[in-house]
């Protein structure tokens, strides 16, 4: 399987007040072509930090990335947010049509694309209400059919189910799988979980306390396709939990005495 982003001794530092905060320091690490990499860490570590250079919302201060780009016509990459970044004043449809119009596309494919992936996200029925009609498990699930639909080189996810219930959060996590299944996207993927690292990863990247590096790189050994059921009665999952949590808590214990001396 080929490389689809390689990140080479990537550094950002934020000036402050005369004074330099590094956020994440000498990342090195590659991801295949059509892998579902989750990055675990500490709060503070740098995870969206790293995600935002990535997508070009933020310029890094040394080292680099590359995303291969197999597709001339598709833009490099989606990011799909905690908070829900839909569009308040257009329709369910609009918002996922969005990205596609935006590129000019032919309308018959925006159409076809609209309409599968509204499918793929139980929201047809809801096609043509405005995001004030909806609940926030359901904004979510236009974000990751407008990201999905516009058919992007890689898919960035900041804790995009960090903010709903447990039911609805299992739901779309569960849906997310499948359409990445038919997609074999390329996801990277934040989460402070260790069970959705655990339910949706291929491998998961553990990160230290800030300034965030990589310094554990565990692939996730559990058959697919998965449910969270399943995960939970896994032996193998358990050993992995065990071993995902003892090393957040190191980190958090480093992070507090680096932050009290």
């Amino acid at each position: 399987m080929k490389e689809k982003i390689v990140i080479e001794a990537l550094t950002k530092a934020f000036y402050q007040k005369e004074k330099i905060h590094t956020a994440v320091e000498d990342i090195t690490v590659s991801i295949r072509d059509g892998e579902f990499v989750c990055l675990v860490g500490p709060s503070g570590c740098g995870k969206t930090t790293l995600l935002r250079i990535i997508a070009g919302l933020i310029k890094e201060s040394s080292g680099s990335y590359n995303i291969q780009r197999e597709k001339k016509e598709s833009p490099l990459q989606s990011m799909v947010f905690q908070e829900q970044g839909v569009i308040p004043w257009l329709t369910v449809r609009e918002n996922v049509a969005f990205g596609l119009k935006m590129r000019g596309l032919d309308k018959r494919i925006v159409k076809e694309r609209t309409d599968r992936f509204l499918e793929k996200v139980g929201l047809t029925a809801y096609a043509r209400q405005y995001p004030k009609e909806l609940s926030g498990g359901m904004k979510q699930r236009v974000s990751i059919a407008r990201a999905f639909a516009n058919d992007p080189e890689i898919l960035l996810m900041d804790e995009p189910f960090g903010a709903l219930d447990e039911q609805n959060k299992f739901i779309l996590q569960e849906e997310l799988l499948h359409i990445w299944a038919e997609t074999k996207k390329t996801v990277l993927f934040i989460t402070h979980s260790i069970d959705e690292a655990l339910l949706l990863a291929d491998r998961v990247l553990l990160m230290s306390a800030g300034p965030g590096s990589i310094v554990r790189d565990i692939t996730v050994d559990i058959e697919r396709p998965r449910t969270m059921e399943k995960v939970r009665a896994d032996p193998r999952a358990a050993e992995l939990f065990v071993e995902i949590w003892n090393h957040l808590q190191e980190e958090v214990q480093k992070g507090r005495k680096g932050n009290s001396s």
